[in-house]
């Protein structure tokens, strides 16, 4: 086969695809011409927000560029057949030279008018939609006409009232005097006759809107309020839009229920309602299948029925409607949120940081309860050591304490025989007896004083915070130790302060303090000769503080060694345990003082420890 001739097989094949094609491009770009009817005007709600709707929907779905005409079929608003012929007239000279692709009536006054008219569009594809299903002239409908109707059931609208408000016995019903709403007022007095006996229906339809306004300010308890926007009063004053129901709103002190959603926008309880979204979206199902080129009478729409009742969430509160009351299923919008709801994730916040919070004051306290326990446990321990460093000292001043207690219980006992012999006499010397036993008796006394001295270094007793007078304090240490000062040829004497030295705190802890700086020192001026053995103790008054200083003439301590000797077992003793400076420092700064060493340019050291004074304390 030449070349030629493949050539021409391939463009006959093609040709007619591609002739296909265009005519569907230049068909596809043909503009739709849809005329809109409206029932009594544009503005007229329900139908006004139904055909804003449907315009949108087909914008956006159709594959056609559309032209929308709209048209009021204002005539309904009154009955003059010479008005509703030259509107007709104008519509026929209009599209004299082409009809529309589609026509759309809205409600049954558009509707009505298109029935009676159907010459003016000849094979024009109809839809009569939003419309009840009662209003259409079935008998009228040509192969050209589709309709997608609704149903409206008063008693349905009525018993749902009822249900929300079950001591209701008023019911006004705000309606219009036009032909159409005359046809509603006698459907509604029909089908609302089961309730009739139960609730007082107040029809309104005589009344004009200024005057409905003012009944509906003064309605009875136990009223409702039906709202059928009255398009057309007694007055033939026309009421377009949202301003009749807001009105009405602002003056009803009774709650208002409707039977489209057109109207669900705050002003309205609720309740099973016609829906503007479902009519929309199926109109606009028919409109576009027509478009498309299929006969209307062969698309059946099924009657609309009322969708799932909703509720204004704002009404229920305002007129104290509980939710239970509400039928199964139903949606409540509007709902304010919670505080909860608004802040949640604040409240989660701050709990979080609560929770931390609180997880960290526990961690501190449960810190500070096991440091406390620790202390606590550290203090026992350190009064356990510091009652065994007495018992230490206790031992080394037996001989000396044997020596004190030996000494008044000689002279007793020396007494004692003397006393003996004078009471052998014919005429004892009753006065000398007497000197006698005043002796003895000063003498048990001096043993006692010793006995004491030595319990109160071995009693083991809790820290107590008691007043006490240091110089005191000091002179009772001193004298405990004479004995064993005298036994190691040790001269110690006592400077002490003229002023009161007043403190807070435990007595005998502070005297241990005094008693191991003073043994300090004598085991330090042991190594020298005894003629230069010799220890100061002194007491003075400082700046609210008093100072208690032991100073010896013996060695000294070593420069690298001073800032050692009050750490735990750190000692320059061959046999000592390294915890009596220990101690003491732990016993001065329990009672917020200070201890410290130095050593004397003239040979020896010197301790001193600086106790804060409690004069009120004391003199309380």
């Amino acid at each position: 086969m030449s070349r030629s001739l493949t050539r021409l097989i391939r463009l006959v094949t093609i040709t007619p695809l591609v002739l296909l094609m265009l005519v569907r491009v230049v068909t596809a770009a043909e503009p739709k011409t849809v005329v809109v009817l409206h029932s009594y005007g544009q503005n007229f709600k329900p139908w006004s927000e139904y055909s804003k709707a449907l315009r949108q929907e087909l914008e956006r779905r159709s594959s056609w560029p559309l032209i929308i005409d709209d048209f009021s079929v204002t005539t309904a608003r009154i009955s003059d057949e010479n008005v509703e012929r030259e509107f007709a007239e104008y519509l026929s000279a209009l599209f004299v030279h082409r009809s529309p692709d589609l026509v759309v009536a809205f409600g049954a006054p558009g509707g009505a008018f298109v029935q009676r008219h159907r010459d003016l569009f000849d094979a024009t594809p109809t839809i009569l939609t939003a419309i009840d299903q009662r209003r259409v002239q079935k008998s009228a409908l040509t192969e050209n006409d589709t309709v997608v109707a609704v149903r409206q059931q008063p008693l349905v609208i009525f018993g749902n009232i009822l249900q929300l408000l079950p001591k209701t016995k008023t019911i006004a019903v705000v309606i219009g005097n036009s032909p159409n709403e005359r046809f509603w007022i006698g459907e509604l007095q029909r089908e609302l006759e089961p309730l009739k006996g139960r609730v007082t229906f107040l029809y309104w339809n005589d009344l004009s809107f200024e005057e409905v306004l003012k009944r509906a300010a003064s309605l009875p308890p136990n009223s409702a309020i039906y709202w059928n926007q009255p398009q057309v009063d007694v007055l033939g004053a026309v009421h377009e839009g949202d301003r009749a129901l807001k009105d009405l709103y602002a003056v009803a002190n009774a709650p208002i229920f409707s039977y489209d959603d057109s109207f669900f926008s705050g002003e309205i309880v609720g309740g099973p309602m016609t829906s503007v979204s479902d009519g929309v979206r199926t109109t606009a199902d028919v409109a576009l299948r027509v478009l498309g080129g299929e006969k209307p009478q062969g698309i059946k729409s099924t009657v609309l029925e009322y969708g799932p009742a909703k509720y204004d969430w704002r009404q229920l509160q305002r007129w104290d409607i509980s939710e239970s009351n509400l039928p199964p299923g139903s949606e409540v919008y509007f709902r304010q949120p919670s505080v909860w709801e608004l802040y949640r994730w604040h409240f989660m916040f701050v709990a979080l940081l609560l929770f931390l919070q609180a997880a960290l004051i526990a961690g501190l306290l449960r810190q500070r309860q096991r440091r406390v326990y620790a202390e606590l446990q550290a203090g026992q321990r350190m009064a356990e050591l510091a009652h065994v460093n007495r018992f230490s000292i206790a031992g080394e001043l037996t001989a000396s304490i044997a020596h004190e207690i030996n000494q008044p219980l000689g002279a007793i006992r020396m007494n004692a025989e003397t006393l003996e012999l004078i009471l052998k006499h014919q005429e004892p010397d009753l006065d000398e007896i007497r000197e006698l036993a005043a002796e003895i008796r000063r003498d048990d006394e001096r043993a006692g004083d010793v006995l004491i001295r030595l319990r109160s270094i071995l009693k083991k007793k809790p820290y107590e915070l008691r007043p006490f007078e240091i110089n005191e304090v000091v002179a009772e240490a001193v004298e405990l130790l004479s004995g064993l000062a005298a036994a190691r040829h040790v001269e110690v004497s006592t400077l002490q302060s003229s002023e009161s030295l007043p403190a807070m705190g435990d007595r005998i802890q502070l005297q241990q303090v005094i008693i191991n700086l003073i043994m300090n020192s004598m085991d330090a001026v042991s190594s020298i000769s005894s003629e230069k053995r010799r220890i100061t103790v002194r007491t003075t008054l400082g700046d609210n503080m008093a100072l208690i200083s032991v100073s010896d003439s013996g060695l000294g301590v070593p420069a690298d060694k001073l800032k050692k000797i009050f750490e735990p077992f750190f000692t320059t003793k061959q046999h000592g345990m390294g915890v009596g400076l220990s101690i003491a420092r732990t016993i001065v700064e329990a009672h917020e003082g200070k201890i410290w060493a130095e050593s004397r340019p003239d040979g020896g050291a010197f301790f001193c420890v600086v106790i804060p004074l409690r004069i009120s304390e004391s003199r309380s």
